[in-house]
């Protein structure tokens, strides 16, 4: 029995693929920074930040077909928007008396879903406010 994907639940199946590998690399190099000496805080920032190119190249090309940088700005606004919350949602779970390391476990799911929201509108164009195609 074959089964056949719709354009949706592949282009899913792929943010997810990729994100794993970009999710793996931000968390350790977090983790690195965190075992390093680096309060948490700054230690996510750099993670965020560090990665920001090399994410947007895998998530424009590989899982939505963009090329260019012409949607960069907005990666970029959508990635500070993704880390102010990752941010917020950090600072919340330390203060429970969690480490840093199990704090920001905890945080990886729940952002990458809302990742996956931001940047296929990001990338495709399709926000709430565009008419439809």
């Amino acid at each position: 029995m074959k089964v056949r994907l719709s354009h949706t639940h592949w282009t899913f199946l792929k943010f997810l693929v990729v994100g794993v590998v970009n999710t793996a690399f931000g968390y350790v190099l977090y983790a690195l920074l965190v075992a390093l000496g680096l309060s948490p805080q700054p230690a996510l920032a750099l993670s965020y930040f560090g990665g920001v190119i090399w994410n947007y190249m895998t998530h424009a090309r590989l899982v939505f077909g963009s090329r260019g940088l012409s949607r960069l700005p907005l990666y970029v606004l959508a990635y500070l928007l993704l880390y102010g919350i990752n941010a917020i949602g950090l600072q919340a779970l330390l203060s429970t008396g969690l480490s840093p390391f199990v704090a920001q476990g905890l945080l990886v799911l729940p952002a990458a879903m809302l990742a996956y929201v931001l940047i296929g509108r990001v990338l495709t164009g399709r926000f709430p406010w565009s008419p439809p195609a």
